[in-house]
């Protein structure tokens, strides 16, 4: 079975490079000449481990290709998979669908009969209906099929949850595109993956349902974090002991900075005009998307004042060294990160920041602005900092010797909005260590006690 892709960001090319491994022949396509013209050399735009190395074993094997020729990509395709941009529609917050929509207008004219068209980006309920709509009006001699067949890829773990996932949501509106979707995955129904079939509202919902739930555990964990903050409860063992419980799963209850990237923020907004449109509440959502944000701007607070208890003035004239610029680790990807409200909060109020990531920092430097320097490696960030604050759980940090830490900061503090130490191994280090839901530890008395701490002791 030939397929085309058309769209080759993070889902487009995760998920040709994806099926081509899977053994199809595989054609990418996208208008970025210059984007094609790097892939072809297996240049990837994005940072994902292991994709660069399937998209040259691949290329090699002659199963995947790339092109800026649309009819020349869709040439024999039965199966073409829409795989655009939805981005969040600044006005309303609904997902703007115009990529989707011109990229059906375009290969009406090019498909052939009997046709598969499968919207895998993230899109709206009566997404797929109203796609079939347009490829009908630009070519009413075309006959096709339609489905929905959402991604659920986790960045910096998107090629094994798309070549091992936990479940495949597929909507169907007739049983050839059924037939076609069935023979696509096989593979994984013989390894007993459930791939469960429905209809594509269905489909489209169970995406959004899926991300805003996951967005609302991680609310929720962030919640429970400052009441330990507030009562001198441990968030850890509340973590540990909410995921024991099967009904609730311990994935996605790790207190942070709160969410980011380019689903969740994304997907709360347009589920939230969804049942705006459709006159359904969505007072959950509503408020996940509220706590979040406050999260973010709460987690520069918490800087301010651990700065300001070690000697006063908040981070004005200060120099904070901030590790970790994108939304999570192992990903190049800064959209919607903490590091975006978080840095330049600091900024306003007078700190200069040393910002170092592993894999974000280009993306970085073009959004954020103001007294920031560039470092090039985690310890240059630390030289000569007023205190550290951790904001994306790189292991690279996790690695960090402490002793070093201590030595290179002028003053000993470290922030940790991952809680990625253990706080006694950071006080045995020499440091003050502030952290999510977790009493704070100082191993210098000049620093002020919380007034849990005070109580605590007494």
């Amino acid at each position: 079975m030939s397929i085309a892709v058309i769209g080759t960001g993070y889902v487009g090319l995760v998920s040709g490079t994806c099926f081509a491994e899977m053994g199809f022949d595989v054609t990418c396509i996208d208008k970025d000449q210059t984007k094609i013209s790097r892939l072809k050399k297996a240049q990837i735009p994005i940072y994902e481990p292991g994709l660069k190395e399937l998209v040259k074993k691949n290329i090699a094997a002659d199963r995947l290709s790339f092109t800026d020729n649309l009819k020349t990509g869709v040439k024999g395709a039965k199966t073409i998979f829409i795989a655009v941009g939805t981005p969040t529609n600044e006005i309303d917050g609904s997902a703007d669908l115009s990529y989707v929509f011109a990229a059906a207008r375009e290969i009406a004219e090019h498909i052939e009969n009997d046709s598969v068209v499968v919207i895998k980006s993230t899109v709206p309920l009566g997404t797929g209906r109203k796609m079939k709509e347009i490829i009908a009006k630009a070519n009413p001699r075309l006959k096709f099929h339609t489905v929905s067949n959402p991604e659920f890829l986790r960045e910096g773990r998107a090629v094994k949850d798309f070549l091992q996932p936990d479940r495949v949501i597929i909507g169907v509106d007739s049983e050839k595109s059924r037939a076609a979707m069935q023979r696509l995955y096989q593979s994984m129904i013989n390894e007993n993956i459930p791939v469960i079939f429905t209809d594509i509202e269905t489909a489209e919902l169970t995406k959004y349902a899926a991300n805003a739930f996951l967005a609302t555990k991680i609310a929720f964990i962030n919640e429970m974090a400052d009441l330990c903050d507030k009562s001198g409860a441990n968030i850890d063992d509340v973590s540990l002991g909410l995921g024991l419980d099967p009904r609730i799963g311990k994935d996605y209850l790790k207190t942070g900075p709160g969410f980011g990237g380019s689903c969740f923020p994304k997907d709360t907004l347009a589920l939230r005009k969804i049942a705006f449109d459709l006159g359904a509440q969505s007072e959950i959502v509503e408020s996940v998307i509220a706590a979040n944000d406050k999260r973010k701007l709460a987690m520069a607070e918490k800087i301010i004042k651990a700065n300001s208890d070690s000697g006063g003035g908040g981070v004005k004239g200060k120099t904070i060294a901030a590790l970790g610029l994108t939304f999570k680790a192992d990903t190049d990807d800064i959209r919607a990160s903490a590091a975006l409200t978080i840095i330049p909060e600091l900024v306003k109020n007078g700190a200069k920041v040393k910002a170092y990531d592993p894999q974000g920092m280009n993306n970085a430097r073009k959004v954020l602005s103001g007294d920031i320097e560039w470092c090039d490696d985690v310890y240059q960030a630390l030289e000569e900092a007023d205190s550290a604050v951790i904001i994306t759980e790189w292991q690279e940090f996790a690695e960090m010797d402490l002793a070093k830490v201590k030595s290179l900061l002028k003053k000993p503090l470290l922030v940790d909005l991952r809680n990625m130490f253990y706080p006694e191994d950071v006080k045995k280090a020499g440091l003050n260590y502030i952290s999510l839901g977790r009493e704070a530890v100082y191993s210098d008395a000049r620093y002020q006690m919380s007034d849990v701490r005070k109580k605590k002791k007494l």
